[in-house]
């Protein structure tokens, strides 16, 4: 019994953990050239114009901010304007590129 639900914790953990591990920061990287004019390409950001350094930020908390600003939640016409065109994979699969970036 006791293995039986070892097996099925590994299993859940695992099916829960595949958006993660589906997202490619290699597609990311293709989307993120368009980000990199504004948030550098190593993206350190610039403090001077206002755009934040996003590299060394994890995955999970970029794209539930391309998240926000897609739905309204955090309001900024220019990244507003920005995201309106990505799906779900890319928001993803730029997030996954950015959390590479050091």
């Amino acid at each position: 019994m006791k293995r039986k639900v070892s097996m099925f914790l590994i299993s859940a953990a695992l099916i829960l953990s595949l958006p993660v591990l589906a997202a490619d920061p290699v597609a990311g990287k293709a989307r993120y050239a368009v980000c990199a004019g504004c948030h550098g390409v190593a993206g350190m950001g610039n403090t001077a114009l206002g755009y934040p350094q996003l590299a060394g930020r994890d995955a999970g908390y970029v794209v539930e901010q391309l998240r926000a600003f897609k739905a309204g939640r955090r309001e900024n016409a220019t990244m507003k304007a920005m995201v309106a065109g990505l799906t779900e994979t890319d928001m993803e699969n730029v997030a996954a590129y950015i959390a590479t970036l050091r």
